[in-house]
């Protein structure tokens, strides 16, 4: 499971597709409808937020508009409601985003060249609407960390 923290107008059709379904499977965990995946690491945030059912709504929100904005027809129908009209941004280290930043560009390289080109020129410097950046290093519960080489950012 990937929930990425860097905006979904970064994504390519099969990061976009795939977070969709990820944050989908979120939601059914956040509010009990599944046993698994309870304890995935990428939901600790979601979990420590006042709000998770609404968060996790904001987050899945800000993936449809990106699919709307390409034309694509995901089922808004699909997203819980959750009314919560001011919610707090959840706080994302730098250094995730950095991490994050440097594994979907190893990922497009492969798949989506054009893309891959396009935003090591440009960079990938918006996150996505739910979070908000500040200090700090990789977070505790990314998986996989230590074996990205030059992302170690504290």
């Amino acid at each position: 499971m990937r929930l990425w923290s860097i905006h979904p107008a970064y994504l390519d059709r099969q990061g976009l597709l795939a977070v969709w379904r990820e944050a989908l499977l979120a939601q059914k965990v956040l509010s009990g409808r599944t046993k698994g995946y309870c304890r995935h690491p990428q939901l600790e945030r979601f979990k420590e937020s006042h709000y998770p059912l609404a968060q996790i709504s904001s987050y899945l929100n800000g993936i449809y508009r990106e699919a709307s904005k390409r034309g694509y027809s995901f089922d808004r129908g699909k997203i819980g409601f959750c009314a919560k009209s001011s919610l707090k941004k959840i706080p994302v280290n730098r250094g995730q985003v950095k991490f994050e930043s440097a594994h979907l560009l190893d990922k497009l390289k492969a798949r989506d060249p054009v893309k891959y080109r396009v935003l090591v020129s440009s960079g990938i410097t918006r996150v996505h609407p739910v979070f908000r950046v500040v200090g700090g290093g990789i977070a505790d519960w990314e998986r996989g960390a230590g074996q990205k080489a030059g992302v170690h950012v504290r």
